[in-house]
């Protein structure tokens, strides 16, 4: 993650930056001596822990505190100095070099890794994590998280800040293509499962903003109001799931504030929930700049301050337990955190060592999660799969389409080879400029139909694109909605007239199809005009290529949507995010320059498809709802009452091979109060035409369940269960009743 909110242009020259990283470090582990071996905290067989009391037993007070804050922005502020021994990425903790001890280099890589061109290197781009979400693929995710872990490795870093899992609560959140979609137990699923593929190459790992990070607007003013039932059965259960799921190195506390209290000097949040009820072994990092406090900070659980410019863990730090007002055995319990994740997760007995990224294997997997993670909505008459046809003429328009794929921004942007291939200008990115990578839809359309005809138009103006469509068999239109940090979109629709340029040019071409390059939802006003739709999310290097295999049905879709696509934003629980009232263009925060101001969440739980449900509401597009080259159906549902497992059978009914994510939901009893239902479970069931499969889930604890507050507990209540199954969460033809007994 980490966002970096006043992020500045690069700090040094290009020249400068080449220099430094000439003579940059090979590896980040502590200085060679043969000495450390020796030591008894070095011995592989002791559990992390052990060798944690044994390092902190030889600590310095000053050593001590030296591991509980980063070293500055470094190369992400202009003017900051990089520390000493820095491998120039998002942050840096010195190590403690005469114990053997690494220092800790920290990476942005939400989609990838971060500034690989500020030392001349390259980092794959993934499909936004959202995207990822809509594959509902386990595997998938720890494929994805691998990635990143094996190019930090190679990059020289032994810590991601990835990991986002804050719920789509706000669906015109500028980074929820970072994050895994609405529903608190796939999102918890897929980030957790994530953070464990990055773990698994000997990388730290991360889960945040924790949290309640819902919105970027006044995302450091924003107080929200949200009952402890309602947060632990929506927000604080994606943490949960997640966190139960990565065992994560570290937790990253956000910007805002909960019920009053600052997320990093928040008892409730740190300490009461995070550390003691999620029994969570790692440390608490704080967001850039979200550290208010020394006191009160350590004391209510906050371990470590980031970057470390405010000055609060430092000789504040150290004071304050000179004069007895933070216990010895609380720094103590700080820096055994960070000790023993650190010997978790191998970087200290297996550091980075730096090799050149594989491009062609990063680009392969990333290929592989888009074709998983983009999604059809809409077929109307059969318009896809295209026709390899010679007397095919097929015309692309709009968002640069004939030469890339939008990747999404902020802190999670990653660098594209070459530069931004729309303007070809080297070097890396440039915070708020959107960035498009050299995965040209058009080249692989035309290689999967080499005697069409396919041309490009750029879709600025409405009548030429038009014109150009009328003449063509086929008209496709690529729409894009950059997000990034720091920043929300205004509204649902799509920005810059892309609306008029889709009429224009359905009016012109009956066959038209949208293609989307969004970062989560959008509206569609003229959906009901054009016959294709589908959402291509961010969808990474390998974009191009999946997408064409995809309209071509060299693969068949199977990604489904993590989130729910809204009408207009008048069906959303808050119709203008709070915040932006009176603001009709997307704007920094900077530029807003509001105080402190409550949020206060009155649809409780009901996020995402809970609330439309609730409230009786059609959306444009319901969660977990997409289609495919062929057709399912569903049967036989039977409940085990004892091992509350659900049992059905699914069928393709179709004529081509396909992957159907079948999906189990649950409505509890009438004693819950709730008028809606839960996912519980779901499965990837891969069939060939006419094959069936039994499918059998376990319904996932947590699902069926409500949080207790005066017991301060999960409580399954006696009644009972409605279980239904299906392909969506508006489509479950199968009914049961689970039974569960007082």
């Amino acid at each position: 993650m980490s966002s970096k909110r006043s992020l500045a242009p690069r700090a040094l020259s290009l020249f400068a930056a080449f220099a430094i990283a000439w003579c940059a470090p090979a590896a980040v582990h502590a200085e060679s001596n043969p000495d450390h071996e020796k030591m008894p905290w070095m011995n592989k067989a002791l559990p992390p822990d052990q060798r944690a009391d044994l390092v902190l037993a030889q600590m310095t007070l000053d050593e001590k505190v030296q591991m509980v804050h980063g070293q500055g922005w470094g190369v992400l502020r202009a003017g900051a100095p990089t520390p000493d021994g820095s491998n120039f990425g998002a942050g840096f903790m010195a190590g403690i070099p005469r114990l053997g001890i690494p220092n800790v280099d920290l990476a942005d890589s939400a989609v990838g890794i971060r500034m690989a061109a500020y030392q001349g290197r390259y980092a794959t781009l993934l499909p936004s994590t959202l995207g990822a979400a809509s594959s509902f693929d386990p595997d998938s995710a720890f494929l994805y998280g691998s990635v990143i872990g094996r190019e930090l490795r190679s990059l020289g870093f032994n810590m991601t800040i990835g990991g986002g899992v804050n719920i789509t609560r706000e669906p015109r959140n500028g980074r929820n293509f970072e994050y895994a979609g609405e529903d608190p137990i796939l999102a918890g699923t897929m980030t957790g499962t994530l953070a464990k593929g990055v773990f698994s190459q000997h990388v730290m790992n991360d889960i945040k903003h924790y949290a309640f990070n819902d919105q970027e607007t006044g995302r450091t003013k924003v107080n929200v109001l949200l009952d402890h039932k309602a947060a632990r059965e929506s927000d604080l259960l994606a943490f949960e799931v997640a966190i139960s799921i990565a065992n994560p190195s570290a937790v990253m506390c956000s910007y805002n504030l909960y019920e009053g209290a600052w997320a990093c000097e928040n008892d409730y949040l740190l300490n009461q929930l995070l550390k003691k009820d999620f029994n969570f072994k790692g440390w608490v990092v704080s967001d850039w700049s979200a550290t208010h406090s020394t006191v009160k900070s350590a004391l209510a659980g906050l371990d470590q301050e980031m970057p470390g410019d405010d000055n609060y863990f430092n000789q504040p730090l150290k004071k304050a337990v000179q004069d007895g007002q933070v216990p010895t055995a609380r720094l103590d319990d700080m820096v055994h955190r960070i000790l023993r994740s650190m010997f978790a997760a191998g970087v200290v007995d297996e550091p980075p060592v730096r090799t050149v990224v594989d491009p062609f294997r990063g680009r392969d997997d990333a290929q592989h999660i888009a074709e998983e993670s983009i999604v059809l909505l809409k077929n109307s008459g059969g318009i896809l799969p295209l026709n390899k046809s010679a007397s095919t003429s097929i015309v692309l328009i709009g968002s640069h389409a004939d030469v890339g794929v939008l990747s999404g921004g902020g802190s999670a942007q990653v660098d594209a080879p070459g530069g931004n291939i729309i303007d070809n200008k080297p070097g890396g990115a440039i915070w708020g400029t959107p960035m498009w990578f050299p995965s040209s839809p058009m080249k692989n359309i035309q290689a999967k139909n080499p005697q069409a005809w396919v041309k490009f138009n750029d879709g600025t103006d409405p009548a030429s694109a038009a014109a150009l469509a009328k003449s063509s068999s086929i008209a496709i239109v690529f729409a894009n909605q950059p997000m990034r940090e720091d920043m929300d979109a205004v509204t649902l629709s799509l920005p810059d007239n892309q609306n008029a340029v889709i009429d224009a040019v359905a009016a012109a071409n009956p066959n038209t199809i949208v293609v989307l390059e969004t970062g989560g939802p959008v509206s569609m006003p003229w959906a009901d005009r054009v016959k294709g739709i589908v959402e291509m999310w961010y969808p990474g290097v390998g974009g191009a290529q999946a997408l064409a295999n995809l309209l071509f049905a060299d693969v068949n879709f199977s990604g489904k949507l993590p989130v729910t696509f809204a009408k207009d934003d008048q069906q959303l629980p808050h119709p203008v995010v709070p915040g932006l009232a009176g603001i009709t263009a997307n704007i920094d925060n900077k530029d807003l320059k509001l105080k402190i101001f409550d949020v206060k969440y009155t649809e409780g739980a009901r996020v995402g498809y809970k609330w439309f449900e609730s409230t009786n509401q059609q959306p444009l597009f319901p969660f977990g709802f997409e289609l495919s080259y062929t057709s399912y159906t569903y049967s036989n549902l039977t409940v085990d009452d004892a091992a509350r497992t659900a049992h059905f059978t699914v069928r393709n009914t179709g004529k081509c091979e396909g992957t159907e994510i079948a999906q189990v939901y649950v409505a509890l009893p009438s004693a819950a109060g709730e008028n809606y239902k839960r996912l519980s479970a779901w499965q990837r069931v891969k069939l060939a035409p006419g094959e069936s499969k039994d499918v059998t889930l376990t319904l996932h604890p947590l699902s069926l369940t409500v949080f207790n507050t005066d017991k301060n507990g999960w409580q399954l209540l006696p009644g009972d269960y409605t279980i239904t199954a299906g392909p969506s969460s508006s489509e479950t033809p199968l009914k049961a009743t689970l039974h569960v007994h007082s």
